[in-house]
Parts: structure tokens; C-alpha cells; sequence
């Protein structure tokens, strides 16, 4: 396999891994467009709204958004905006149903990884996220960054000590605790809902077998990187 071969063969494993966010308000169109990308990627949220698609960023880990331009209420530009506000590197793919001048010249200063026109053909909608996977493996965003010098490979799974260049091993269940915490890395995650989502078996999933898998976990990345709000519950923090 030559080094263009391989290159594409990474950035479609790395889109094996991720969550795109994906906007249109028809409903036949957002169905069929769901499961094509459901061909490419880990992960589809389909809403048909930039209401709901602002709730669904918020509480959720997306990768990659895919929105219409026109849109009821919201269009997908001022979405778009809105998201620029907070987070200038998630890479974002616009899609229309008519090629506007004004429309495409405003669509521009949003940093776009492209500005698709549709009916959308499937190999350049493919082309669009591979573009946005490599920009993202190039902005690091697949690796997160804690306090004590660990680095974690989100599609490998693999937490590195970035001083000494060493892997630390981590448990089936230090992986899932730190990919739920990941995924809802922008709120508290509850006590209850931690237990829900780690344990199938009830009478396993006890507070004290959750204060456990937490003190491991926070040994390996730093013990202020998982903080805890009494009452509440635990967030991450990312560096």
C-alpha cells in the first residue's frame, strides 16, 4: 500500500471513531443522509433544527457538524456563528440547495471545511469529512491533554506519559469512565448517572466501587482533572 493509500485508509479509520452532528429540517433527506453517513462514521446525531441541534452540541462530544444552510428559525449559518463563538476549530460542513453568492461569501468567514451543494454526491461528501478528520488530527483534537503530563489518544485508546514517553495501561473500565467523562466533558456528570452507565448489574454499580475506578483513573491522568462538586457529581478537566 503506497502513502497516498494509507492516508486515506487513516483518515476513514479516524471517522470510524467519530460523532457527527448532522442539521435538515426534511425529513426524508436527514433519514437517508443518517444512514449513509452511519457508513462512515461511528455516530450520527440527525436533528431538524438549529435549536436542537445547539442542545445536542451542548450535550454531547461532536466531532464534526453537517448542517443545511436553510433551516426553520435558526439557518444554518447563524448556527454556525454561534458555534465559532466557543469553539473555533470543530470542523463544520455546510450544505444548500441553491449556490448564493452573498450566502457563500458570509459562509466563508465561518472557517467552513467546505460548502457543499445538494443533491449531495456521496464521494464528495466523503472527500468533505476526510478533509475535516485530517484537520482535526492536525489541530491534536483527537489527543486531550491533562494536568500531569498524560496524553490520551481518543482513537486509540492509549494514555501516554508525555515526559517520559512511556504508555500507562489502562483497564477496560478506566477506559469507559474517561470516555463517558470525555463525552459529557462540558457539564457534571451525576454520581447516578456514572453508576448507570458503567455498571449493568445494579448490585455492582455502588458508590464505593465508583469512588475506586475514579481514584484509579485520577492517579493515571491527575487528581485534579476529575473534580468533584458535592452533591452533584464529576466533571473532567481538560488542559
Amino acid at each position: 500500500m503506497n502513502d497516498v493509500e494509507n492516508k486515506h485508509f487513516d483518515l476513514d479509520n479516524t471517522l470510524r471513531q467519530m460523532t457527527i452532528l448532522y442539521i435538515e429540517d426534511e425529513d426524508n433527506i436527514r433519514l437517508n443522509i443518517e444512514k449513509t453517513l452511519l457508513l462512515i462514521c461511528k455516530r450520527v446525531i440527525a436533528v431538524p433544527t438549529g435549536d436542537a441541534a445547539i442542545k445536542t452540541y451542548q450535550n454531547n462530544r461532536i466531532d464534526i457538524i453537517l448542517s443545511d444552510i436553510n433551516l426553520p428559525g435558526m439557518s444554518g449559518l447563524e448556527f454556525t456563528k454561534l458555534i465559532r463563538e466557543e469553539n473555533r476549530f470543530i470542523p463544520v460542513i455546510l450544505l444548500t440547495a441553491h449556490t448564493n453568492t452573498e450566502l457563500l461569501l458570509a459562509a466563508t468567514r465561518l472557517r467552513l471545511i467546505d460548502y457543499l451543494t445538494k443533491p449531495i454526491n456521496f464521494e464528495t461528501l466523503h472527500d468533505a469529512l476526510k478533509r475535516a478528520a485530517k484537520e482535526i488530527l492536525q489541530n491534536g483534537k483527537f489527543f486531550i491533554e491533562f494536568q500531569n503530563d498524560t496524553l490520551y489518544d481518543t482513537n486509540k485508546k492509549l494514555l501516554k506519559n508525555t515526559q517520559t514517553n512511556t504508555e500507562l495501561k489502562l483497564t477496560t473500565s478506566e477506559i469507559e469512565l474517561l470516555e463517558y467523562l470525555l463525552k459529557f466533558s462540558n457539564r457534571v456528570v451525576s454520581t447516578d448517572e456514572l453508576k448507570n452507565a458503567l455498571w449493568e448489574e445494579p448490585d455492582l454499580a455502588t458508590n464505593s466501587a465508583l469512588k475506586n475506578l475514579l481514584n484509579k483513573v485520577r492517579n493515571k491522568i491527575g487528581k485534579e482533572s476529575i473534580t468533584n462538586t458535592s452533591g452533584l457529581g464529576y466533571r473532567l478537566n481538560i488542559k
